[in-house]
């Protein structure tokens, strides 16, 4: 691919879709998934599963049992355990320091505002399995939903196309972190069949995981039935770089999307030499020649990569200037994989350029907050007249008198017998 001068109008050929795109045959086939798994249930869960996943499962092997797990823990290296509690100790600690707390503001006039923070009831993970187990995923989003204080998570994963069983891995992480309920169900029809709830999946309160364009889709769907993470696309890197970039890893962390369907790759950068050397190698690479870094800053603005890595000299003052990615990852020994991986923070990511507005999966993700008004009468009467207004203003009658209500005083109650 030849190297591109950057230009303030040269952003609508970066083939950046501004979010995610509806495909009307893909937006089809998909609703009726969903419209089949609301109707017939876990029937259609099976028909979907014989004929997208090729395995024609019976229903009592729709859910992963305990005999499964078991079995699973004998088909793994033993060092696998104490190494994923590594990990979990990461990604558990950086979770921890990010809980908001419930508070309330004493104001004037006896009025009390406040806000209550409660972790979600039920949450879905969806963990790919087509071309590779992700087991990774499973722990970066499990662990952000169990700092959360998450009662009770359920995994749904395709299963494999000639045994039905779920990789081992998969079932190994999952059970260590706590989770329960494990369904070999993939694909559309997981995402609806934990929107809505099955006589055998239960239905959640958000789903969350990468997926293919069905998840995808499906998942942008049900949105509103349940609240999803955001509606994520294939993997994305860039790197901004100077003339002191090494080129080798430059090379290698580009070609790490590569084993990602569909992922791209994009090189910003002012030095020409590394541009001319990176484009003979990586073929599909973006490369985005800059005048400077600061106008490089608002290349990678205009991208908002999933990934960006920065790989110049004082990476931080150039970090101070990103406004929209996923992650940064700072200077040549902090490459992506680190946090795909071991780093902490949750691999689930904003792609597309939607980091222009949505933020990386966390602990705060499986929180939703209660508002808490108090006011006592006093108070209320202070701002009668204000209301008042509004509710005229509004046309709002009733309303007015649901204000107006605690201003009548009632008549004192009658002695038995008597009359006025």
């Amino acid at each position: 691919m030849p190297i591109i001068h950057w230009d303030k109008q040269l952003s609508k050929r970066l083939n950046r879709t501004a979010g995610y795109q509806v495909d009307k045959d893909l937006f089809k086939k998909v609703n009726k998934i969903i419209q089949e798994v609301r109707l017939r249930n876990d029937r259609a869960l099976l028909r979907f599963t014989r004929e997208f996943d090729g395995i024609d499962l019976p229903l009592k092997r729709l859910a992963v049992t305990e005999g499964d797990i078991n079995r699973a823990y004998e088909r793994i290296e033993f060092k696998f355990v104490p190494l994923l509690k590594q990990i979990r100790d990461n990604v558990t600690a950086y979770y921890q320091t990010e809980l908001q707390k419930s508070f309330s503001i004493n104001g004037q006039d006896g009025v009390v505002l406040g806000k209550q923070y409660q972790p979600l009831e039920r949450v879905g993970i969806y963990i790919p399995g087509g071309t590779a187990p992700l087991v990774s995923t499973v722990y970066m989003t499990v662990i952000p939903a169990n700092v959360a204080g998450v009662k009770e998570i359920v995994i749904t994963t395709p299963p494999n196309r000639e045994t039905g069983n779920i990789d081992p891995h998969i079932l190994v992480v999952a059970n260590l972190l706590g989770v329960k309920k494990i369904y070999r169900v993939g694909g559309a029809q997981a995402i609806a069949a934990m929107a809505f709830g099955t006589r055998t999946i239960p239905k959640v309160d958000k789903i969350a995981g990468p997926g293919n364009q069905y998840v995808t889709e499906a998942k942008r769907q049900v949105f509103g039935y349940v609240d999803i993470d955001m509606v994520a696309g294939p993997s994305e890197i860039a790197i901004l770089a100077d003339g002191n970039a090494d080129p080798n890893y430059v090379t290698c962390d580009l070609l790490a999307q590569s084993e990602h369907f569909g992922g791209s790759a994009y090189l910003v950068t002012n030095s020409k030499k590394l541009a001319e050397l990176i484009v003979k190698r990586v073929d599909s690479c973006t490369a985005i020649l800059v005048k400077s870094l600061t106008e490089g800053c608002e290349v990678v603005n205009e991208i908002a990569p999933e990934h960006l890595e920065i790989m110049t000299e004082q990476p931080e003052k150039w970090a101070k200037q990103i406004n929209h990615a996923g992650a940064i990852f700072l200077g040549p020994y902090s490459p992506a994989v680190v946090g795909d991986y071991v780093a902490g923070p949750s691999h689930v990511l904003p792609t597309g350029g939607t980091a222009r507005y949505f933020s990386p999966l966390s602990a705060a993700s499986f929180i939703k907050n209660t508002q808490v008004i108090s006011y006592t009468k006093e108070s209320l009467r202070k701002t009668r007249e204000f209301i008042r207004k509004l509710t005229d203003m509004e046309g709002l009658i009733l309303h007015r008198i649901s204000l107006e209500a605690r201003f009548i005083e009632s008549k004192p109650a009658q002695p038995e017998g008597k009359v006025d």
